[in-house]
């Protein structure tokens, strides 16, 4: 990888002055400014919704700002598309991956800028640059891959190997850890050290308050469209950043439990397995009535396929399910919800929201036979009371019902899909990265919400790539290893050392 040439090194590499975009009913960004140096990463951090993705979106094309003006590299410019953004040096990293599934790895990477020989696409050459991008980066992924067959975690390291290939001087990433263990993040870092080494500048947006202290140089905190704070990281604590972002005193990151959970068991299972693989292949647990039972693993461990499987969207090749000491099949996600279990997805965007249809329809698609008389008319009354409930109880920010879900930042997305299942009266509550993507005051939201479903006798599988949070909130911690479950600790006795050493059991 080359040094990038900067006009003038001293200089800041990109500055947004007074930027200012509207939206019917909101104004999103109220004279905003930012400035990013070469050689540099800088955090751009604030709550959801607090204007962080939308600046982004101005600065790559997405959106045109209303007032003000950006400078790149000395130059006044105004990208109208994310192509002209990518012609000029600005790449980004989005949060929601937006990838062709059924093309190969190297083609989503080279999409739209595909390498020719003549009139065709010269797939040596492409395979040959993707192969030299993955060694640099230390990327272990086959070019010729379906992108639609890897995970999570391996696509975002293709999106990432995107943005390399395009020569960016200015690279955002957006949330590039929210679907990362911690062997990857600390792999991105490196990633992310040499690029500032070559002279890029790098956006770095996180709710991963311990990340940014260890990565950043400087930080910029935004609240409710507005600059708040730029300063050097060095001079930094997450107490002061909490403050900064959320604009009070945060003292505890996590909720107090008033109760602990039951002795009485509500879900047994007993090896577990799946049809096809990758796949869980022997999982057995309880899960007591008001229990947290906190979900570790490394990439690959295949905790998702376990709860995937358990809900009945992966095809079970064998195991014992029971519920209150009665055996259940769980075929399909339809047995599972009439059986009292909900399921919240990993991929938000993919599997969780319908993103053009309204917050209303978001909230009742999984409870809609509640809605109906025998005529199949809908209650709209019921409807309306309910959707009402799951916005005002989670305090999800929108300007009304009727406002199409995807307009909405991902932190009340999350809230939306949380109501939807609630307003199910679930017993079993599967959570896969519930906070994925989510910032702190809304993260402590949520915690709030599944351990207040834990108080009043719901039992709680809950997935994360976060130890402090599994250790949080967590009453107990299963630890999945390759497919097989490794240990089950008690949370307030475990260390982080002791989940990383069960996770590297089957490996």
């Amino acid at each position: 990888m080359t040094q990038l040439k900067v006009k003038n090194p001293d200089s800041y590499l990109l500055e947004m002055k007074n930027i200012c975009k509207s939206f019917p009913g909101v104004k999103a960004l109220d004279e905003v400014h930012l400035k990013i140096r070469p050689h540099s990463v800088h955090a751009l951090i604030g709550e959801n919704g607090a204007g962080k993705s939308t600046l982004m979106k101005c600065l790559f094309g997405i959106y045109q700002h209303d007032e003000g003006e950006i400078i790149f590299n000395g130059d006044q410019v105004n990208f109208k598309n994310p192509r002209q953004a990518l012609d000029n040096g600005i790449s980004m990293v989005h949060q929601e991956l937006n990838q062709v599934q059924d093309r190969s790895v190297m083609e989503n990477i080279w999409l739209g800028r595909f390498p020719m020989k003549g009139i065709i696409v010269d797939k040596k050459k492409m395979y040959n640059d993707t192969k030299k991008i993955f060694d640099d980066l230390s990327i272990d992924i086959d070019p010729n891959a379906l992108i639609g067959s890897l995970s999570v975690s391996q696509r975002q390291m293709v999106e990432i190997a995107k943005a390399v290939s395009s020569h960016a001087r200015i690279i955002v990433f957006d949330e590039p850890t929210s679907s990362l263990t911690e062997v990857e993040v600390k792999h991105l870092f490196r990633i992310i050290n040499k690029l500032r080494d070559d002279g890029c500048g790098i956006i770095y947006i996180s709710h991963k308050l311990e990340e940014i202290l260890e990565i950043a140089n400087e930080v910029t905190v935004m609240r409710d469209g507005k600059w708040v704070h730029t300063g050097k990281c060095d001079n930094m604590t997450i107490d002061k950043l909490i403050t900064l972002i959320v604009g009070r005193e945060l003292t505890n990151r996590f909720p107090p439990k008033k109760t602990k959970p039951s002795k009485e068991v509500i879900l047994h299972v007993e090896n577990l397995a799946g049809e096809y693989m990758p796949t869980v292949t022997d999982a057995s647990f309880e899960l007591r009535k008001g229990e947290i039972l906190g979900v570790a693993g490394l990439m690959g461990s295949r905790r998702t396929e376990t709860i995937e499987t358990l809900f009945g969207i992966r095809k079970r090749k064998s195991g014992i399910i029971k519920l209150n000491g009665k055996q259940i099949e769980n075929n399909n996600a339809r047995e599972s919800i009439s059986n009292g279990f909900a399921l919240l997805t990993e991929e938000r965007r993919q599997t969780g929201i319908f993103p053009t249809l309204d917050i209303t329809f978001n909230s009742i698609i999984a409870n809609i036979d509640n809605y109906t008389n025998k005529f199949g008319i809908l209650n709209e009354k019921k409807i309306s009371e309910d959707t009402d409930w799951v916005i005002n109880t989670l305090s999800v920010k929108t300007p009304d019902s009727k406002a199409k879900i995807q307009n909405l930042s991902g932190g009340n997305q999350q809230k939306v899909i949380m109501g939807r299942w609630l307003l199910t009266e679930p017993k079993i509550m599967l959570l896969d990265e519930p906070t994925r993507g989510i910032d702190v005051g809304a993260k402590y939201d949520i915690y709030q919400l599944i351990i207040e479903c834990a108080e009043k006798g719901n039992a709680i599988i809950f997935i994360s790539s976060e130890m402090p949070e599994l250790l949080g909130i967590s009453d107990r911690i299963m630890v999945m290893s390759n497919g097989r479950v490794a240990g089950i600790v008690d949370a307030k006795t475990t260390t982080q050392e002791e989940l990383l050493r069960l996770a590297s059991k089957y490996l």
